[in-house]
C-alpha cells in the first residue's frame, strides 16, 4: 500500500493557509445531524470535543477516569512552546519549526511540523482568553523560560503545573458544551473495539467500568485522543492508567502503527528506589532551565553533594555541549547521564543517579533580588533566603514534590535524578488531516506519530495536543464529513456492532476461563524489564532478537497462567489491567521489531552499532529517512510500509549541540 500523507501543494509557509481557504466545509444545519465520538479527554480530546461541539456537531466523549480533569495531561508540568518572540531574542515560526525538525533528528514531516509552529501562537491567545493563569512579567507581559533543544525562551508556563492549568481551560470549554447539551460525557468508560462498516469507522464498543456492561455507540467519525504507550515498560513517568488499548484495537482493525520504537527517555526523573515501585516521578525539564547537572570527577565518590568542592565537580553537559549546556535535548541528556553512571561516576546508594543542583541559581537570584530591594551589603544568609524566594515562586510545587518523595530538602541539597521512560513519539500513522489508514478514524495528540520525529523537545507535547484539538482537526474533519452528510445514523443493531461486541465478550470470557496462578502485574513487570533492558535507552541486534523471543514466550505464559479475580459485572481493576497488558505484550514485540529493522541511531532510538567515536547517535539518512508504518496482518504477523520523508527546506545534517 502506498502511503499518502496528503501534504498540500505550495510553499511551506502557504500550505496550511491555502488548505484552510480551499478545504470542503459542512454547513451548520448539516453539522447538527453528524455525530462524532471522541475517545480520551485530555488536552487533545477535551479541546477537540469542545471545538467540534461549538461548531455544531453532536459529540460523545469517553474517558476511563471519573472526570476529564484527571487526564494525564495534568502531569505535563513545565510549559508549552509558542513562537511569540516576547523576549525579542530571535524566535520566529521558522525557528520553532527548525528546532522541532532538528530536535526530532530529521524524522518528522516538514508540512506537519511547520503547521504546528504556525498555530502555536494562537494556542496562547486561546488559553489566555479562557483564563489560564500563565506566568507574567512585572510589566504584565506573559513570561517565558527556556527548555531543551533551543537557544531562545519560548516556553510559556504556570509555575510548575502548566498541564493542569491548560487542562482546566480545555475542560471548562468542554463542560460548557456539556451544559448546553451538545456534548454527552461518558466517564468511567473504556473503548475496547472500533466498529467499521464498509471500511469506514462507524463507532465503538465501550465497557462501563462500574457495571461491566458493554455498550455500542455510533459515530460518523471516531477520534482517538488516548495518549502514549510508555507504560509498556511498566516503570515510567506515566499515570498508572495510561495504556495503548484504544490505539492497539484500532491498529488491529487496519490503522497502521507509525515508528513504534521511538520512545523518549526523560533525563530528569527521581531514580528508582526499589522493587516496590509501580511508577516513577518526573521532575519537570523546566528545572534544567536553572539547575546544573553534575557528577563527581572522581569515580566511586561517596561524599554528599554539599561535601564535594566546586573544583571536584564535573558539569558534564556544560563540558560536552558548551553551546546548549544543561539544555540539550532529552535524548542527548539521558544518554549522557547513563554514560557517566555506567562509567562509575553515579551518585546515591544505587550509583544510578546524577546531581541536579540549584545552588548557583539560588545565589544568582539572591543577588538580583537584593539589588531590586535595595539591600546594601546583604549577608550570605540573606542572599540565600532571597534566592530561595525566587526559586520557590518559579518551581515551588516541584521542590515540595521532591521533598515529599525523597525526604530531602532540594533547597539545601542537590536533587538526584536519572532518566526514565516518559513519552512515545510513535503512535498511529496519520496523514496531514490527522486521519489514520482507516477512513473516518482520526488520531490526535501523543496517540499519533506525526510531529516529533525521533525525539520530542520539551514543552512541545502540550503544544501538539492543543494544536490538534483547537486548530487543526476542526478544519480537517470537515473535508471528510462533507461527504458523509447523506449518511443517516446507523443503528447499533447493525451486524458490525453485534460482531464487534461478541469479539469483546469472547476476550472477557477467555480471561476468566484461564484461572491461572499469576497476577496481571507479574506479567507486566516481567515485560517491563525485558523492554527496559533490551529496548530501552540503548538497543543492539543481539538484545532485540532475544527480546522478541522472550516476549513471545511471556505472552504464551500470560494466556495460560494469568489469574483474573472477581467477575465481569462489577468494578474490576484487574480485568481492566488484563486488557492493557495483553495489548502491551503484542505492542512490545512490534516495538522490538521496529527497533531491529531501524539499524541506525536517531533521537530516542539509540542502536549501539551506530554511534560516533564520541558516543553520539549516528543516523543513516540514505537508508532510513522514512516513517515506519506497520500493518497488522493478524496472527502476530506485520508488514512494513514506508513513508519517505522529503526535506525541501531543512536539509538533514549532523545534529550537533556543541
Amino acid at each position: 500500500m502506498k502511503l499518502d500523507s496528503k501534504i498540500p501543494e505550495g510553499t511551506l509557509e502557504e500550505k496550511w493557509s491555502k488548505y484552510k481557504a480551499s478545504c470542503a466545509l459542512v454547513n451548520p444545519a448539516n453539522k447538527r445531524s453528524l455525530e462524532i465520538i471522541v475517545v480520551g479527554s485530555g488536552l487533545a480530546g477535551a479541546s477537540a470535543a469542545a471545538s467540534l461541539a461549538e461548531l455544531g456537531y453532536k459529540v460523545k466523549v469517553f474517558c476511563f477516569q471519573d472526570s476529564a480533569r484527571r487526564a494525564h495531561s495534568i502531569a505535563a508540568q513545565g510549559g508549552i512552546n509558542a513562537a511569540k518572540n516576547y523576549q525579542n531574542d530571535g524566535d520566529s515560526t521558522y525557528r520553532l519549526f527548525y528546532d522541532t525538525i532538528k530536535g526530532g533528528d530529521y524524522r518528522a514531516r516538514e508540512g506537519n511540523v511547520y503547521r504546528l509552529a504556525e498555530v502555536s501562537a494562537n494556542i496562547i491567545d486561546q488559553c489566555v482568553a479562557q483564563g489560564v493563569p500563565l506566568a507574567r512579567e512585572y510589566g504584565g507581559m506573559l513570561s517565558n523560560r527556556s527548555f531543551g533543544g533551543t537557544q531562545v525562551q519560548r516556553t510559556f508556563y504556570a509555575a510548575g503545573q502548566t498541564g493542569q492549568q491548560l487542562l482546566l481551560g480545555a475542560y471548562s470549554g468542554l463542560q460548557r458544551q456539556v451544559g448546553l447539551g451538545t456534548v454527552e460525557m461518558l466517564a468511567r468508560h473504556e473503548m475496547l473495539e472500533v466498529v467499521t462498516i464498509e471500511g469506514k469507522a462507524r463507532g465503538i464498543i465501550a465497557r462501563d467500568l462500574v457495571t461491566g456492561k458493554l455498550e455500542r455507540h455510533f459515530g460518523h467519525a471516531v477520534l482517538l485522543c488516548t495518549g502514549g504507550y510508555g507504560n509498556v515498560f511498566y516503570l515510567s513517568t506515566n499515570a498508572m492508567g495510561c495504556n495503548v488499548t484504544a490505539a492497539w484495537k484500532a491498529h488491529k482493525k487496519g490503522a497502521f502503527f507509525g515508528n513504534p520504537c521511538f520512545t523518549q527517555i526523560h533525563p530528569t526523573c527521581i531514580p528508582v528506589s526499589g522493587d516496590h515501585q509501580s511508577k516513577l516521578t518526573l521532575m519537570s525539564e523546566s528545572l534544567r532551565n536553572d539547575g546544573r547537572i553534575w557528577v563527581p570527577k572522581k569515580a566511586g565518590d561517596v561524599r554528599k553533594a554539599n561535601e564535594i568542592p566546586e573544583e571536584e565537580r564535573d558539569y558534564y553537559l556544560e563540558r560536552r555541549y558548551p553551546a546548549f549546556g544543561n539544555l540539550v535535548p532529552r535524548d542527548v541528556a539521558s544518554r549522557a547521564a547513563k554514560e557517566r553512571c555506567d562509567a562509575g561516576f553515579g551518585v546515591g546508594n544505587s550509583k544510578m543517579a546524577v546531581f541536579l543542583d540549584f545552588k548557583s541559581a539560588i545565589e544568582r537570584y539572591g543577588h538580583n533580588l537584593a539589588v531590586k530591594l535595595g539591600v546594601q551589603n546583604p549577608t550570605a544568609d540573606q542572599l540565600k533566603d532571597f534566592g530561595k524566594q525566587v526559586v520557590e515562586e518559579k518551581y515551588g510545587n516541584l521542590f515540595e514534590m521532591y521533598e515529599q518523595i525523597t525526604g530531602e530538602n532540594p533547597y539545601e541539597v542537590a536533587m538526584r535524578i536519572y532518566p526514565a521512560v516518559h513519552y512515545t513519539m510513535g503512535g498511529l500513522w496519520v496523514d496531514y488531516n490527522l486521519m489514520t489508514t482507516v477512513p473516518g478514524l482520526y488520531c490526535l495528540g501523543e496517540a499519533n506519530f506525526s510531529d516529533h520525529g525521533a525525539n520530542r523537545l520539551g514543552a512541545s507535547a502540550l503544544m501538539q495536543g492543543l494544536a490538534d484539538g483547537y486548530f487543526v482537526l476542526p478544519y480537517t474533519i470537515g473535508a471528510y464529513l462533507s461527504k458523509e452528510i447523506s449518511v443517516k445514523a446507523i443503528s447499533t443493531d447493525h451486524e458490525a456492532f453485534v460482531t464487534a461486541e461478541k469479539a469483546v465478550q469472547a476476550q472477557i470470557a477467555k480471561f476468566f476461563t484461564i484461572k491461572g496462578t499469576k497476577s496481571v502485574d507479574h506479567f507486566h513487570k516481567k515485560l517491563g524489564k525485558i523492554m527496559w533492558d533490551k529496548c530501552g535507552m540503548a538497543r543492539n541486534e543481539k538484545g532485540l532478537n532475544e527480546a522478541i523471543l522472550e516476549i513471545r514466550q511471556l505472552r504464551d505464559e500470560f494466556w495460560k497462567d494469568v489469574r483474573i479475580p472477581g467477575t465481569n459485572d462489577e468494578l474490576n481493576p484487574e480485568l481492566e489491567k488484563a486488557f492493557r497488558v495483553a495489548d502491551f505484550l503484542e505492542l512490545g514485540e512490534l516495538m522490538c521489531m521496529d527497533a531491529l529493522n531501524r539499524s541506525e541511531s536517531c533521537g530516542g532510538h539509540f542502536r549501539e552499532e551506530s554511534q560516533t567515536e564520541e558516543g553520539e547517535a549516528l543516523r543513516n539518512d540514505d537508508k532510513f529517512s522514512y516513517v515506519s508504518a506497520w500493518e497488522n496482518k493478524g496472527d502476530g504477523k506485520y508488514e512494513l510500509h514506508k513513508e519517505e520523508l522529503i526535506f525541501d527546506v531543512v536539509h538533514p545534517s549532523a545534529r550537533s549541540y556543541k
